[in-house]
């Protein structure tokens, strides 16, 4: 699914964080925040490439370790990748940018970035490399890692 680097996001209506120690609890709720898309590569679409330092890498991996976003059951494989090594992804991060604007990325961004030099934009790189990953790996349930989830956001508790 290819969708152009800081283009609205439009994929699903609503956001949804899943609790990633249960696997079951969610919040769920129609965002209040513009969503721009990072890293929806496909096969045969141009995407920028080019070197990123390793404390961006190793921080998107730290925030995929503490957030789990629209979780869907089906998965998608790396379509740049040959067909028996793709890995596959089921989800997305949200990474806080201005204030009213967030980005979108699947989870398979960190795949893109190491195995096929994809270079996201400066603007997504500086987001990420600005989470307080402390305060939000200490987040637990019922609150999420993400910091624009509104009050009144629908929680699924059991």
């Amino acid at each position: 699914m290819f969708y152009e680097d800081l283009s609205e996001y439009d994929y699903q209506d609503e956001d949804a964080f899943t609790d990633r120690e249960s696997g079951f609890y969610a919040a769920w709720y129609r965002p209040e925040y513009t969503r721009l898309n990072i890293g929806w590569l496909e096969s045969g679409k141009p995407y920028s490439t080019g070197r990123v330092s390793t404390a961006f890498v190793e921080k998107l991996k730290a925030v995929q370790e503490v957030q789990w976003m629209n979780v869907c059951l089906g998965v998608y494989e790396c379509d740049l990748c040959p067909e028996a090594v793709a890995p596959e992804g089921n989800g997305e991060l949200r990474i806080p940018g201005r204030p009213g604007t967030a980005y979108a990325a699947p989870f398979l961004i960190t795949h893109y970035v190491t195995a096929h030099g994809y270079r996201p934009p400066q603007v997504f790189i500086d987001a990420v490399l600005a989470v307080d990953l402390d305060v939000w790996a200490a987040a637990r349930w019922p609150n999420v890692p993400f910091p624009w989830v509104p009050e009144d956001a629908e929680r699924m508790l059991e």
